[in-house]
């Protein structure tokens, strides 16, 4: 069997579809777009056409679409853009300590430039408190930003109601989203969930590495965060990757030309593989909420008695592919600092394993996966002074 694949969080396999035109691109349709000249024309419309389809995916408008090299630089495009050129209108920002590194680390860089951070606590299923975000608001208060799939539970944030909240002030405050663990895997509106920014990555969606985009809301300015050429897009300046960005285009026509049906293949597979391993294996917890509270394609799982990693490389060993739960924290030893917020022990946060599937995944690589995964849990369980 070919090497089995569940770690979707941290970048998938480009669709074929997308291999084979973002090779066309390079070989034949590499030209800059620019004006004034044949192919540089087409190159041009090309590129629009491709800001249109991810601006559809999203129901915004295809000026409010930047192109950046991922998720990380689509967040800090929004994040230092709208506060350094908005500071004087407040110095307080509101996230939560479950967020995404991006958001955390842009929140602690702004704290230590004289900005006031609060920080939402989260409930033992990862949702934020909503009564400590209504009661944080104040008038200084500029932006609140948040992580929409959970990175490392897959907790869903309900944006709606959140939008209401900010909305009660009598002062506008922007949202800044985080939805690259959640674009193409959940509907997305911008408009009907009233997104000021957000963030999207391709490779997590079988696109390219190295291409994402930022969504900003027309009339919220930006400061300038990268000086350069002004070539293509006055906050994204210098050269664009038109091959990946064609990549990113097809990956995203893929996924919602049938958005409906992939969720709900994802769903069913990632149910699937949660009851198999809670009917199979003892002594486990699902860390995050059941059912569609969680993006489809996430369950994260703590084995009790036993260390996450240990579990990782004798998988990778079976020919498995999964991640310990504090993907995207720590290449140490800390407990993930997500599962410690909802109240998991250390024990349980170091046990935790995340599985992340795609629309190519099928059962019988789940059944594979949990046949040899009962195998490890039961071995290392043996050895463990915690089991005895």
């Amino acid at each position: 069997m070919e090497r089995i694949y569940f770690n979707n969080c941290l970048t998938s396999k480009p669709a074929p579809e997308v291999i084979e035109i973002t090779t066309e691109y390079m070989k034949n349709n590499y030209y800059f777009p620019e004006d004034f000249n044949t192919m540089g024309t087409k190159a041009f419309f090309k590129l629009e056409k491709a800001k249109k389809t991810i601006a559809d995916s999203m129901a915004a408008n295809s000026k409010e679409i930047h192109f950046t090299s991922g998720g990380t630089a689509a967040n800090n495009l929004a994040i230092k853009g709208y506060l350094t050129a908005n500071s004087k209108k407040g110095t307080h920002i509101i996230c939560s300590v479950i967020d995404y590194p991006d958001i955390l680390t842009n929140a602690a860089f702004f704290e230590n430039s004289g900005f006031d951070v609060t920080y939402l606590q989260a409930d033992n299923e990862g949702f934020i408190d909503l009564d400590q975000l209504k009661n944080s608001i104040r008038e200084d208060t500029i932006l609140f930003m948040t992580t929409f799939g959970n990175h490392t539970v897959g907790t869903i944030q309900p944006l709606k109601e959140i939008r209401k909240i900010l909305d009660r002030s009598e002062h506008k405050i922007v949202m800044h989203v985080d939805a690259c663990e959640a674009y193409a895997r959940i509907p997305i509106n911008v408009n009907e969930l009233g997104i000021d920014f957000m963030s999207i990555s391709a490779h997590k969606i079988h696109g390219p590495q190295g291409i994402g985009a930022l969504y900003q809301r027309k009339g919220i300015v930006l400061g300038q965060v990268q000086h350069g050429v002004n070539r293509m897009d006055n906050l994204q300046t210098g050269g664009l990757n038109i091959a990946s960005i064609a990549g990113f285009a097809k990956a995203v026509e893929l996924a919602f030309n049938n958005l409906e049906e992939n969720i709900a293949k994802i769903r069913k597979l990632s149910d699937y593989l949660l009851n198999k391993i809670e009917s199979t294996i003892p002594d486990t917890l699902l860390n995050g909420p059941r059912g569609d509270k969680r993006v489809p394609h996430n369950i994260n799982i703590s084995f009790d008695y036993i260390e996450g990693e240990a579990i990782m490389m004798m998988m990778d060993i079976s020919g498995v592919s999964i991640s310990t739960g504090s993907a995207c924290a720590s290449k140490g030893l800390k407990p993930n600092y997500v599962l410690m917020a909802l109240g998991r022990n250390h024990e349980q946060s170091h046990s935790s394993m995340k599985f992340t599937l795609s629309r190519y995944n099928t059962i019988e690589e789940i059944d594979y996966t949990v046949e040899k995964l009962a195998e490890v849990v039961k071995e290392l369980r043996s050895r463990s002074p915690l089991s005895n």
